[in-house]
């Protein structure tokens, strides 16, 4: 018994232990929240780009332009554009 709970030796690997989980659970953390704030942006980003569009359209009907047969608004154009899908090729098409 005393060569396992030898306190010194017991108590340096227990620290480690500790240290080490506490790393491990707050890297897991940080990677938890870093998805969730990219989500939220994501959907920030889209709503935003479907306002200018609105924006945009408003602006062209005050101008008097009017749209070509068969094109969408802006608001949809911008709406359904994502600049994150972009950059690694995968976006909507």
């Amino acid at each position: 018994m005393s060569a396992f709970y030898n306190k010194p030796i017991f108590t340096l690997f227990a620290n480690l232990g500790a240290i080490g989980a506490a790393t491990y659970y707050q890297s897991q953390n940080i990677k938890f929240n870093h998805e969730e704030s990219e989500a939220r942006f994501d959907e920030l980003e889209g709503t935003l780009r479907g306002h200018i569009g609105l924006i945009e359209d408003a602006l062209d009907r005050l101008e008097g332009k009017k749209a070509k047969e068969g094109e969408t608004s802006k608001k949809d154009q911008l709406y359904e554009k994502r600049t994150r899908d972009e950059k690694k090729g995968e976006g909507k098409k």
